[in-house]
């Protein structure tokens, strides 16, 4: 059964919001690490549970971005080494 809205979606300030449009993006709340709904990585800490409690939504990656999270780097490799390229020495 396929889910309708509304749906909870963290804001760039961190605030959750209900959207009647799922999010684009999925994020860990504890890593700070955001990366697409269907990323490996993931998937497999879904199946070993814990991680659900978690997770966050992102209406899109300029939010996730201004939320203070980061790219992953199993999904999104292009973004996670930009990332790593901008962020001061010393730092994650």
């Amino acid at each position: 059964m396929e889910r309708t809205g509304p749906y909870r979606l963290l804001d760039a300030d961190g605030t959750v919001r209900s959207s009647q449009t799922p999010g684009q993006l999925g994020g860990h709340r504890r890593s700070r690490i955001y990366g697409r709904l269907d990323c490996p990585a993931a998937r497999r800490a879904l199946a070993r549970g814990g991680y659900r409690t978690h997770r966050v939504f992102f209406a899109d990656e300029p939010t996730a971005v201004a939320a203070g999270y980061r790219p992953c780097a199993v999904c999104l490799p292009d973004a996670y080494r930009a990332w790593r390229g901008r962020r001061p020495p010393g730092i994650g």
